[in-house]
Protein backbone atom coordinates (compact mmCIF):
# COMPACT_ATOMS: atom_id res chain seq x y z
CA UNK A 1 0.00 0.00 0.00
CA UNK A 2 0.95 3.67 -0.68
CA UNK A 3 1.78 6.52 1.64
CA UNK A 4 -1.47 7.47 0.78
CA UNK A 5 -3.48 4.56 1.31
CA UNK A 6 -1.61 3.97 5.00
CA UNK A 7 -2.52 7.24 6.00
CA UNK A 8 -6.28 6.70 5.28
CA UNK A 9 -6.10 2.78 7.09
CA UNK A 10 -4.40 5.21 10.35
CA UNK A 11 -8.35 7.32 10.11
CA UNK A 12 -10.13 4.74 10.09
CA UNK A 13 -8.81 2.09 11.64
CA UNK A 14 -6.54 2.92 13.97
CA UNK A 15 -3.77 1.10 12.33
CA UNK A 16 -0.03 1.85 12.29
CA UNK A 17 0.66 -1.67 11.15
CA UNK A 18 -0.75 -5.01 10.54
CA UNK A 19 -3.33 -5.76 13.75
CA UNK A 20 -2.83 -8.56 15.59
CA UNK A 21 -5.69 -10.96 15.25
CA UNK A 22 -7.71 -11.46 12.26
CA UNK A 23 -8.00 -9.05 9.78
CA UNK A 24 -9.11 -8.18 5.85
CA UNK A 25 -8.02 -5.13 4.62
CA UNK A 26 -9.57 -4.02 1.42
CA UNK A 27 -8.02 -1.92 -1.31
CA UNK A 28 -9.47 -0.26 -4.03
CA UNK A 29 -11.58 -3.24 -5.04
CA UNK A 30 -9.05 -5.83 -4.18
CA UNK A 31 -7.50 -7.32 -1.23
CA UNK A 32 -4.67 -6.02 0.39
CA UNK A 33 -3.93 -8.60 3.03
CA UNK A 34 -5.79 -10.88 4.91
CA UNK A 35 -5.37 -13.44 8.51
CA UNK A 36 -7.43 -15.86 10.04
CA UNK A 37 -6.51 -17.27 13.62
CA UNK A 38 -7.57 -20.25 15.52
CA UNK A 39 -10.84 -19.08 16.61
CA UNK A 40 -11.28 -16.65 13.91
CA UNK A 41 -12.46 -18.03 10.13
CA UNK A 42 -11.83 -15.12 7.29
CA UNK A 43 -13.01 -16.91 3.89
CA UNK A 44 -14.12 -14.80 0.50
CA UNK A 45 -18.01 -15.31 -0.73
CA UNK A 46 -18.29 -16.62 -3.95
CA UNK A 47 -21.50 -15.34 -5.49
CA UNK A 48 -20.90 -11.30 -4.79
CA UNK A 49 -18.08 -9.80 -3.51
CA UNK A 50 -17.42 -9.70 0.31
CA UNK A 51 -16.50 -12.19 3.28
CA UNK A 52 -18.03 -14.71 6.03
CA UNK A 53 -16.11 -13.81 9.46
CA UNK A 54 -17.51 -16.76 11.07
CA UNK A 55 -15.82 -16.28 15.29
CA UNK A 56 -15.69 -19.64 17.16
CA UNK A 57 -18.33 -19.92 20.38
CA UNK A 58 -16.57 -19.22 23.30
CA UNK A 59 -13.90 -16.78 22.20
CA UNK A 60 -13.12 -14.12 24.30
CA UNK A 61 -10.77 -10.73 24.11
CA UNK A 62 -9.84 -11.76 20.09
CA UNK A 63 -10.22 -8.86 17.51
CA UNK A 64 -11.37 -8.51 13.91
CA UNK A 65 -10.15 -5.60 12.11
CA UNK A 66 -12.03 -5.38 8.25
CA UNK A 67 -10.99 -1.80 6.87
CA UNK A 68 -11.89 -0.50 3.39
CA UNK A 69 -9.76 2.35 1.60
CA UNK A 70 -10.47 3.52 -1.78
CA UNK A 71 -8.14 6.08 -3.40
CA UNK A 72 -9.01 5.74 -7.56
CA UNK A 73 -11.26 8.35 -8.69
CA UNK A 74 -14.24 6.70 -10.15
CA UNK A 75 -14.35 3.30 -8.41
CA UNK A 76 -17.58 2.42 -7.13
CA UNK A 77 -18.13 -0.97 -5.53
CA UNK A 78 -20.71 -2.81 -3.12
CA UNK A 79 -19.45 -5.59 -0.55
CA UNK A 80 -21.17 -8.05 1.31
CA UNK A 81 -19.60 -8.63 4.89
CA UNK A 82 -21.24 -11.40 7.15
CA UNK A 83 -20.53 -11.84 10.65
CA UNK A 84 -21.04 -15.15 12.25
CA UNK A 85 -20.52 -14.87 16.25
CA UNK A 86 -20.55 -17.89 18.34
CA UNK A 87 -22.19 -18.45 21.87
CA UNK A 88 -20.34 -16.70 24.93
CA UNK A 89 -18.10 -14.44 22.74
CA UNK A 90 -16.34 -11.49 23.71
CA UNK A 91 -14.80 -9.81 20.64
CA UNK A 92 -13.86 -6.29 19.13
CA UNK A 93 -14.76 -6.00 15.29
CA UNK A 94 -13.43 -2.65 13.74
CA UNK A 95 -14.60 -1.68 10.37
CA UNK A 96 -14.61 1.55 8.37
CA UNK A 97 -14.23 2.91 4.91
CA UNK A 98 -11.83 5.79 3.82
CA UNK A 99 -11.94 7.31 0.54
CA UNK A 100 -9.30 9.74 -1.32
CA UNK A 101 -10.50 11.47 -3.79
CA UNK A 102 -8.60 14.01 -6.44
CA UNK A 103 -10.75 13.35 -9.37
CA UNK A 104 -13.56 14.61 -11.30
CA UNK A 105 -15.34 11.06 -10.57
CA UNK A 106 -17.28 10.10 -7.97
CA UNK A 107 -15.95 7.12 -5.52
CA UNK A 108 -18.44 5.30 -3.89
CA UNK A 109 -18.22 2.49 -1.61
CA UNK A 110 -21.45 0.94 -0.01
CA UNK A 111 -21.11 -1.80 2.55
CA UNK A 112 -24.12 -4.61 3.80
CA UNK A 113 -22.84 -6.09 6.86
CA UNK A 114 -25.03 -8.71 8.67
CA UNK A 115 -24.55 -9.72 12.25
CA UNK A 116 -25.53 -13.20 13.87
CA UNK A 117 -24.79 -12.89 17.30
CA UNK A 118 -24.92 -16.61 19.78
CA UNK A 119 -26.76 -16.41 22.64
CA UNK A 120 -24.47 -15.23 25.16
CA UNK A 121 -22.02 -13.09 23.15
CA UNK A 122 -21.07 -10.23 23.49
CA UNK A 123 -19.38 -7.58 20.69
CA UNK A 124 -18.27 -4.44 20.38
CA UNK A 125 -18.34 -2.96 16.51
CA UNK A 126 -16.72 0.49 15.82
CA UNK A 127 -17.16 1.91 12.54
CA UNK A 128 -15.29 4.91 11.27
CA UNK A 129 -15.86 6.85 7.74
CA UNK A 130 -13.27 9.45 6.42
CA UNK A 131 -13.07 11.07 2.88
CA UNK A 132 -10.36 13.59 1.85
CA UNK A 133 -9.28 15.03 -1.62
CA UNK A 134 -9.70 18.16 -3.26
CA UNK A 135 -10.61 16.90 -6.68
CA UNK A 136 -14.37 18.00 -7.97
CA UNK A 137 -15.68 13.89 -7.46
CA UNK A 138 -17.46 13.41 -4.74
CA UNK A 139 -16.77 10.74 -1.60
CA UNK A 140 -19.53 8.65 -1.46
CA UNK A 141 -20.54 6.02 1.94
CA UNK A 142 -23.95 3.92 1.93
CA UNK A 143 -23.67 1.18 4.84
CA UNK A 144 -26.11 -0.92 5.41
CA UNK A 145 -26.46 -3.31 9.15
CA UNK A 146 -28.24 -5.53 9.88
CA UNK A 147 -28.05 -7.03 13.77
CA UNK A 148 -29.90 -10.62 14.49
CA UNK A 149 -29.24 -10.81 18.21
CA UNK A 150 -29.76 -14.24 20.01
CA UNK A 151 -31.47 -14.72 23.83
CA UNK A 152 -29.05 -12.49 26.45
CA UNK A 153 -26.58 -11.18 23.84
CA UNK A 154 -24.90 -7.77 23.65
CA UNK A 155 -24.05 -5.69 21.03
CA UNK A 156 -22.22 -1.88 20.92
CA UNK A 157 -22.11 -0.34 18.43
CA UNK A 158 -20.01 2.96 17.75
CA UNK A 159 -20.56 4.46 14.52
CA UNK A 160 -18.36 7.56 13.42
CA UNK A 161 -18.28 10.12 10.56
CA UNK A 162 -16.27 13.30 11.32
CA UNK A 163 -15.11 14.90 8.08
CA UNK A 164 -14.84 14.65 4.56
CA UNK A 165 -17.59 12.39 3.00
CA UNK A 166 -19.63 14.34 0.83
CA UNK A 167 -22.99 11.84 0.57
CA UNK A 168 -24.16 9.16 2.95
CA UNK A 169 -27.00 7.11 4.30
CA UNK A 170 -26.52 5.20 6.91
CA UNK A 171 -29.24 2.22 7.09
CA UNK A 172 -28.97 -0.07 10.78
CA UNK A 173 -31.76 -2.55 11.01
CA UNK A 174 -31.89 -5.17 14.81
CA UNK A 175 -33.68 -7.91 15.66
CA UNK A 176 -33.73 -8.39 19.52
CA UNK A 177 -34.57 -12.10 21.47
CA UNK A 178 -35.44 -11.88 25.36
CA UNK A 179 -32.42 -10.51 27.34
CA UNK A 180 -30.47 -9.17 24.56
CA UNK A 181 -28.92 -5.59 24.80
CA UNK A 182 -28.54 -3.12 21.79
CA UNK A 183 -26.24 0.06 22.96
CA UNK A 184 -25.63 2.10 19.68
CA UNK A 185 -23.60 5.46 19.99
CA UNK A 186 -23.13 7.40 16.47
CA UNK A 187 -21.28 10.31 16.07
CA UNK A 188 -20.90 13.08 13.03
CA UNK A 189 -20.53 16.31 11.64
CA UNK A 190 -21.12 17.51 8.25
CA UNK A 191 -19.64 21.11 6.96
CA UNK A 192 -19.77 22.37 3.29
CA UNK A 193 -22.73 20.90 1.30
CA UNK A 194 -22.66 17.44 3.12
CA UNK A 195 -25.81 15.09 3.32
CA UNK A 196 -25.74 12.46 6.16
CA UNK A 197 -28.89 10.66 6.59
CA UNK A 198 -29.23 7.85 9.66
CA UNK A 199 -31.84 5.30 9.37
CA UNK A 200 -32.40 3.15 12.67
CA UNK A 201 -35.01 0.48 13.24
CA UNK A 202 -35.11 -1.59 16.25
CA UNK A 203 -37.33 -5.06 16.85
CA UNK A 204 -37.60 -5.71 20.96
CA UNK A 205 -39.43 -9.11 20.41
CA UNK A 206 -38.31 -10.52 23.57
CA UNK A 207 -39.17 -10.33 26.89
CA UNK A 208 -36.40 -7.96 28.83
CA UNK A 209 -34.58 -7.08 25.35
CA UNK A 210 -33.69 -3.59 25.99
CA UNK A 211 -32.10 -0.57 23.41
CA UNK A 212 -30.31 2.61 23.82
CA UNK A 213 -29.32 4.82 20.46
CA UNK A 214 -27.80 8.06 21.09
CA UNK A 215 -26.64 10.46 18.21
CA UNK A 216 -24.65 13.62 18.70
CA UNK A 217 -24.01 15.67 15.50
CA UNK A 218 -22.97 19.03 14.14
CA UNK A 219 -24.02 20.70 11.23
CA UNK A 220 -22.32 23.18 9.64
CA UNK A 221 -22.45 25.76 6.65
CA UNK A 222 -24.92 24.89 4.51
CA UNK A 223 -24.45 20.94 5.58
CA UNK A 224 -27.71 18.94 5.88
CA UNK A 225 -28.58 15.77 8.15
CA UNK A 226 -32.04 13.90 8.79
CA UNK A 227 -31.74 11.37 12.03
CA UNK A 228 -34.75 9.31 11.80
CA UNK A 229 -34.79 6.35 14.35
CA UNK A 230 -37.58 3.89 15.47
CA UNK A 231 -37.76 1.51 18.38
CA UNK A 232 -40.54 -0.88 18.03
CA UNK A 233 -41.46 -2.78 21.73
CA UNK A 234 -42.81 -6.02 20.76
CA UNK A 235 -42.42 -7.73 24.54
CA UNK A 236 -41.90 -6.49 28.24
CA UNK A 237 -38.96 -4.25 26.81
CA UNK A 238 -37.09 -1.15 27.63
CA UNK A 239 -35.58 1.10 24.70
CA UNK A 240 -34.32 4.52 24.42
CA UNK A 241 -33.75 6.70 21.46
CA UNK A 242 -31.94 10.36 21.58
CA UNK A 243 -30.59 13.03 19.16
CA UNK A 244 -28.46 15.73 20.46
CA UNK A 245 -27.65 18.38 18.10
CA UNK A 246 -25.53 21.44 17.33
CA UNK A 247 -26.53 23.64 14.52
CA UNK A 248 -24.03 26.07 12.87
CA UNK A 249 -23.69 28.66 9.96
CA UNK A 250 -26.68 27.69 7.46
CA UNK A 251 -26.67 24.03 8.28
CA UNK A 252 -30.34 22.31 8.69
CA UNK A 253 -31.17 19.28 10.75
CA UNK A 254 -33.99 17.00 10.55
CA UNK A 255 -34.68 14.64 13.85
CA UNK A 256 -37.35 12.15 13.72
CA UNK A 257 -36.85 10.08 16.44
CA UNK A 258 -40.33 7.25 16.93
CA UNK A 259 -41.63 4.86 19.40
CA UNK A 260 -43.54 1.80 18.29
CA UNK A 261 -45.34 0.33 21.72
CA UNK A 262 -47.24 -3.49 20.60
CA UNK A 263 -46.71 -4.92 24.21
CA UNK A 264 -48.71 -3.12 27.67
CA UNK A 265 -45.45 -3.75 29.16
CA UNK A 266 -43.19 -1.94 26.86
CA UNK A 267 -41.21 1.03 28.37
CA UNK A 268 -40.09 3.21 25.32
CA UNK A 269 -38.17 6.64 25.78
CA UNK A 270 -37.56 9.09 23.09
CA UNK A 271 -35.69 12.81 23.40
CA UNK A 272 -34.60 15.35 20.83
CA UNK A 273 -32.43 18.78 21.21
CA UNK A 274 -31.49 21.14 18.74
CA UNK A 275 -29.83 24.38 19.33
CA UNK A 276 -26.56 26.35 18.67
CA UNK A 277 -23.36 26.75 20.89
CA UNK A 278 -24.11 28.84 23.71
CA UNK A 279 -22.67 32.27 24.11
CA UNK A 280 -21.58 31.73 27.45
CA UNK A 281 -19.44 28.49 26.64
CA UNK A 282 -17.80 30.80 24.64
CA UNK A 283 -17.15 33.54 26.55
CA UNK A 284 -15.69 31.37 29.16
CA UNK A 285 -13.28 29.84 26.62
CA UNK A 286 -12.32 33.16 25.24
CA UNK A 287 -11.62 34.86 28.55
CA UNK A 288 -8.89 32.14 29.04
CA UNK A 289 -6.95 33.32 25.54
CA UNK A 290 -9.09 31.38 22.76
CA UNK A 291 -10.10 32.88 20.01
CA UNK A 292 -13.71 32.77 18.97
CA UNK A 293 -12.95 29.90 15.96
CA UNK A 294 -10.74 27.93 18.73
CA UNK A 295 -13.44 28.15 21.46
CA UNK A 296 -16.05 26.69 18.85
CA UNK A 297 -13.46 23.66 18.29
CA UNK A 298 -13.05 23.33 21.65
CA UNK A 299 -17.02 23.07 22.32
CA UNK A 300 -17.39 20.36 19.32
CA UNK A 301 -14.65 18.44 20.23
CA UNK A 302 -15.84 18.02 23.80
CA UNK A 303 -19.33 17.85 22.26
CA UNK A 304 -18.78 14.79 19.57
CA UNK A 305 -16.31 12.94 22.22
Amino acid sequence: MNDIQKRILLEVADLHKVPEGAYNIRSDGQSAGRRSTEHIEITSKTDVSGIDVRIAPGTRNESVHIPVVLSQSGLKETVYNDFYIGEDCDVLIVAGCGIHNCGNQDSQHDGVHRFFVGRGAKVRYVEKHYGEGDGLGKRLLNPVTEVYQEPDSTVEMEMVQIRGVDSTKRVTTAELAEGSRLLVKERLMTHGRQNAVSVYRVALNGAGSSADVVNRSVARDESYQEFDACISGNAPCHGHTECDSIIMDQGRILAEPKLEANDVDAELIHEAAIGKIAGEQLVKLMTLGLTEAEAEEQIINGFLK
